[in-house]
């Protein structure tokens, strides 16, 4: 017969006078991946590797702290690495639209924004200056009274030549025109009418003549009036050169090993002179403010300040925060940009270091995903709109030159997530090649003990929190093994234990405490509790009531309470549920009505399946079962799934068979294979406190229990009233191995072995159930008629 568990077994306490210590304020920190060697390991070899590829993703559960673990762990790689260079966008004197990069060693991105600011601010005042000065407007003067007094030659020329003719050339409204002279002045056209022919076409050939070299003399206009402006142009390139030549040549003697600001030196001083006549003309093509625009940089990304490469963490990854996006400003109901309006993305920032991304959400974002991996890939940032990236729009709009990538990117996710991407994205694993996969549970032994209360120092210590004694370690140990489910672990969830630390704190400051010791954290966790359970307490008072059907004494046949576990949110709570069977003749068919009312998993009839061969290999290993049964959870009205209550449904057919009945008393948890062996399923602790607390509410505790599996005894952390009841004889725990044992203790029979012919003793369960069986494929043989003599045939009588 099993034996119920003593109290010892069904909790594990931690002694708190083991630790040496008063209070954890005398432990030094710990690194808390410090349990996670083998994620340590993968993350040392992801963060050295530099080949293509090797970008990590880190796998863990929701609360495992993957975010506080992994950037710390990233920050203290990241200080011993080289700073990155700054990143710098640059006008493209040549192409607008494709404004160049330019790459400068850390810091001094900064400083060269701050020379050509100043630069700009010397400009500003020094090339009106030099516009405006005596020097300029005297030799501008000068060029201007040349070319006037060349032209003032050619006419006179003209004149002269006229003169020695006779003829007069007069300057009209319309131009120059030549008129025969008469003494000092004009011939009168009555006068000169009364000439010979012969003198009248004289002086009309010699002033065609006069009028042809007048007519070259003011063609030669144009050509003067070109080469003063080409003169002038020449002087304003001087006199532009003069104003910037020291101010240029100056910060070429500081950047001459930066061949990237050189040459923007060089296209700036062309630039400049180009386009010197905007600051001299009133109505410019370009105002002079837009030329100083384009001298400046767009300093993209300032490293200067960085100790060490960049570790960033992008929390929401959208298209334009991975690579950065391009601004618009309105100018006249139209949007204007320019390289100014270029902004970093995350991938900018982190260039030459870390990017922790989550990744549920990068692929929550519109072509996050698509974007992320195109860059990866292309090992260069592309500064783009998503319209632009997949040809939705057709406007000119800025390109800017993709800057290279050097940068590792680092994924949290839980495991889901990991081996879906694994499975249905063929780039994936060629982009993530490294894993890093976070414990689950550490193991509890008294070396790890002691680890795990440094652990929780470094948690109460970087929250700011009171330090705990000895009493609240071993309290906070053992809420952790619990929320493993396991005694010989405890649980890796940091988030979890530091809400739990932050909570104790607030009632031990409440009690006006200087330490939080063990009642602190017991009350933080009945808080807890007190706080979620709400609907556990309205899932009590309905079986209280008896509007769900829970019988805790007594016996039944084919009935047994199962046990169940509810999840709601972060809180799950056990609560038992009838189980019922019926028993009749039949073609060997189990029915599972949970399956056909389609309320049944697979899982679950999966287990109907195993436990209808298992009964069918042990009462009919030689035949067909003469058996038709059915299964019910009854008033359960919502979805089944799981094997648990396959140990607890066989006990219900068995007994419905036998026609046995089983004791009320007990809860049945555990699932079957098919050779009858017992095996290990989750949630025992709330499903044991379930069925506890309807014990309890129905009235004192006798001997009621519950049924668990063997191997399901070391994941035992029961509660301490469950614990004082076991301790006390009050309430009863059984381990069973096999369903042969959890049947004797909830029938109170004896199974009974098989003898040497196949038959079971006679009184044992086994043999009821076969005695049973005989009687349903009796049953269910067809009728055989009788032969002449009016008797059955002999085989017929001996069966």
């Amino acid at each position: 017969m099993v034996e119920p568990l003593g109290a010892d077994s069904v909790y594990r306490r931690c002694p708190g006078d083991d630790f040496p210590f008063q209070d954890t304020s005398e432990l030094e920190p710990l690194d808390l991946l410090t349990a996670h060697r083998r994620a340590v390991d993968a993350l040392d070899f992801g963060t050295e590797i530099r080949n293509d590829g090797f970008n990590l993703f880190v796998l863990g559960d929701a609360g495992a702290g993957k975010h506080a673990l992994i950037r710390r762990f990233l920050q203290g790689r990241a200080a011993d690495e080289p700073v990155p260079p700054d990143w710098c966008y640059l006008y493209n004197f040549d192409e607008p639209a494709r404004p160049r990069h330019l790459r400068l060693p850390a810091g001094m991105g900064r400083k060269l924004r701050e020379d050509l600011d100043q630069l700009v601010d010397d400009l500003r005042t020094a090339i009106p200056a030099v516009f405006e000065s005596e020097e300029y407007q005297n030799r501008v003067h000068e060029l201007e009274r040349v070319m006037q007094r060349r032209q003032r030659e050619g006419l006179d020329a003209v004149r002269r030549e006229a003169q020695e003719h006779d003829i007069v050339m007069l300057t009209t409204p319309a131009g120059f025109t030549f008129a025969p002279a008469k003494g000092d002045g004009i011939m009168e056209p009555e006068e000169f009418q009364k000439l010979s022919q012969e003198d009248r076409e004289r002086i009309e050939r010699t002033m065609e003549v006069l009028q042809r070299k007048l007519q070259q003399t003011i063609q030669q206009m144009p050509r003067l009036a070109r080469e003063l402006r080409k003169q002038v142009n020449a002087l304003n390139e001087e006199m532009t050169l003069a104003a910037i030549g020291g101010p240029l040549e100056e910060l070429h003697q500081q950047y001459q090993e930066q061949e990237g600001v050189i040459a923007h030196l060089e296209a700036l001083r062309r630039f400049i002179v180009e386009h010197v006549n905007a600051f001299i003309s009133d109505n410019p093509d370009i105002p002079p403010e837009a030329i100083f625009s384009r001298c400046r940089i767009n300093l993209l990304v300032d490293n200067g300040d960085c100790r060490g490469a960049p570790v960033v963490y992008q929390d929401l990854p959208t298209h334009q925060h991975l690579v950065g996006r391009i601004e618009h400003h309105v100018r006249n109901g139209a949007l204007l940009t320019d390289f100014s309006l270029i902004r970093a993305g995350a991938l900018h920032r982190a260039n030459g270091g870390y990017l922790i991304l989550d990744v549920r959400s990068v692929l929550m974002q519109p072509a996050a995903w698509e974007t992320l991996k195109r860059n990866i890939r292309a090992k260069e940032i592309r500064t783009e709109s998503l319209e632009q990236a997949y040809g939705m729009i057709s406007t000119v709009s800025l390109e800017p030159e993709p800057v290279p990538l050097d940068v590792k990117i680092v994924l949290l996710g839980d495991r889901l997530l990991y081996y879906l991407l694994s499975n249905y994205d063929p780039e994936f694993l060629e982009l993530f090649k490294v894993q890093a996969d976070l414990e689950d549970e550490l193991e509890r032994d008294a070396d790890s003990q002691l680890l795990f209360a440094r652990m929780i120092a470094t948690l109460a210590r970087d929250a700011g929190l009171r330090p705990l004694d000895p009493s609240g370690v071993a309290a906070t140990i053992e809420q952790a093994s619990r929320l493993a489910d396991d005694q010989q672990k405890v649980t890796a969830r940091t988030r979890d234990l530091a809400d739990l630390l932050q909570e104790a704190n607030h009632w031990a400051g409440k009690d006006g405490a200087g330490v939080v010791s063990r009642s602190h954290v017991e009350q933080a966790v009945q808080q807890q509790v007190y706080r979620a359970e709400r609907l556990r307490e309205r899932s009590l008072e309905v079986i209280r009531r008896g509007t769900v059907m829970i019988a805790t004494s007594g016996e039944a046949v084919a009935q047994v309470n199962g046990l169940s576990v509810l999840q709601l949110g972060a809180f799950s709570f056990g609560r038992p549920t009838r189980i019922s069977a019926t028993a009749r003749p039949g073609k060997g068919q189990v029915v599972d009505i949970e399956r056909e009312a389609k309320l049944g998993g697979p899982i679950h009839s999966k287990a109907v399946m195993i436990l209808s061969r298992f009964l069918a290999s042990r009462y009919a290993p030689e035949g067909e079962l003469s058996l038709s049964a059915s299964l019910a959870f009854e008033q359960s009205y919502g979805g089944i799934e799981g094997d648990s209550a396959s140990v607890a449904e066989v006990c219900a057919l068995i007994s419905a068979i036998a026609q046995v009945p089983l004791k009320q008393s007990l809860a049945v948890t555990g699932s079957i294979n098919q050779h009858g062996e017992v095996q290990a399923v989750g949630g025992v602790n709330q499903k044991i406190e379930g069925f506890f607390d309807v014990c309890r509410g129905a009235g004192e505790l006798a001997e009621q229990g519950a049924l668990l599996p063997a191997s399901n005894v070391t994941h035992l952390m029961l509660r301490q009233d469950v614990r004082e009841a076991v301790a006390s004889g009050r309430f009863r725990i059984y381990a069973v191995r096999t369903v042969d044992e959890a049947l004797e203790l909830l029938t109170g029979v004896p199974v009974g072995e098989p003898e040497a012919d196949g038959t079971y003793p006679e009184g044992s369960l086994n043999r009821r159930v076969m005695d049973r069986l005989q009687a349903f494929a009796r049953a269910v043989r067809p009728h055989k008629p009788v032969d002449d003599s009016g008797e059955q045939s002999r085989d017929e009588r001996e069966e």
